[in-house]
């Protein structure tokens, strides 16, 4: 019986060395056969860009903020983005979209859903589906957006 992995190991394979560390790893791992090891090999899905993120908040929920109105009133951006993050964050992992660990709501002890996830836990695929989106809703309220350059 060996001995068990408390902390699983990743590597980031960008070059030989890396690679290199990763066999010499996995050849002086002990095998057991009652107690079989996994090991998962996938391409890394890059983590939204901060440029984007600035976008977010510069760009579409600012105009949003500044030009829509609902019920005779204007929200912040803030308000805006909590809507759009319930609306329009996914309600499952999905690794194209999100990072590994993602979760959009969890139980509160009174039973309440609360949600809990976040544009931080996007991919960069995941954060430019959630801006289309946002947009979208934007535009069906009569939003105009600024050009980019004019932001």
């Amino acid at each position: 019986m060996r001995q068990r992995l408390l902390n699983p190991k990743s590597f980031l394979l960008r070059g030989e060395s890396q690679q290199a560390a990763a066999q010499a790893y996995l050849a002086n791992l002990p095998l057991d056969a009652d107690e079989p090891l996994e090991l998962v090999v996938r391409e890394r899905v890059k983590p939204r860009k901060m440029s984007q993120n600035a976008l977010m908040w510069a760009g579409p929920l600012a105009d949003i903020a500044e030009q829509a109105w609902v019920n005779g009133k204007r929200f912040s951006a803030e308000a805006w983005h909590e809507h759009f993050k319930r609306e329009f964050l996914p309600e499952e992992f999905d690794p194209e979209l999100c990072q590994e660990g993602y979760v959009k709501w969890q139980i509160t002890p009174r039973g309440d859903r609360a949600l809990v996830g976040s544009t931080t836990q996007l991919t960069v695929k995941g954060m430019a589906q959630y801006l289309t989106q946002v947009e979208a809703s934007g535009a069906e309220l009569g939003v105009e957006f600024r050009a980019r350059g004019a932001r």
